[in-house]
């Protein structure tokens, strides 16, 4: 009987766990759709500016926008202004995985989709699986919005 509690405690645990994954991954996927429309919109360059306040609404807790162009280089970052206008295609995770490059070229070839690599998470300061979800805005552009999977 104790193993069958344990068991059913830790399904409920674990389908938990992939209930936040999912619900985080939705909120990626919607910020970024609100991101691209706005930015399509009001332009680069105001999108930019709102994507960087706390108050214009495209920062919601731990998820931000990013935008680079078509050979990775940083248009804007909303939680990381000193990277604007950096090349990112020589980027690496802790893997040694080329994830911006990888980004740039999802955009590129399917238009929009989730990239994986590991990275430190500004909370915890420790390197952990994340993940991000890129969407084309033109020939010129993408956009992302990235989430630590826990």
């Amino acid at each position: 009987m104790k193993k069958r509690m344990y068991l059913a405690a830790g399904l409920l645990v674990v389908g938990s766990a992939a209930q936040a994954q999912n619900a985080g991954k939705d909120d990626a996927v919607a910020l970024v759709r609100k991101a691209v429309a706005h930015l399509k919109k009001d332009g680069v360059e105001a999108a930019c500016r709102d994507f960087a306040d706390p108050r214009g609404g495209f920062r919601q807790g731990d998820l931000y926008v990013f935008v680079q162009d078509m050979h990775s280089t940083m248009v804007c970052h909303a939680a990381n202004k000193r990277i604007n206008g950096k090349d990112l295609s020589a980027l690496k995770d802790a893997d040694g995985k080329l994830f911006s490059a990888a980004m740039t070229e999802l955009a590129k070839t399917k238009g929009a989709g989730w990239v994986d690599y590991r990275w430190v998470n500004p909370s915890t300061q420790v390197i952990e699986p994340k993940t991000s979800y890129v969407e084309k805005v033109n020939d010129t552009l993408w956009l992302g919005v990235g989430i630590y999977r826990r």
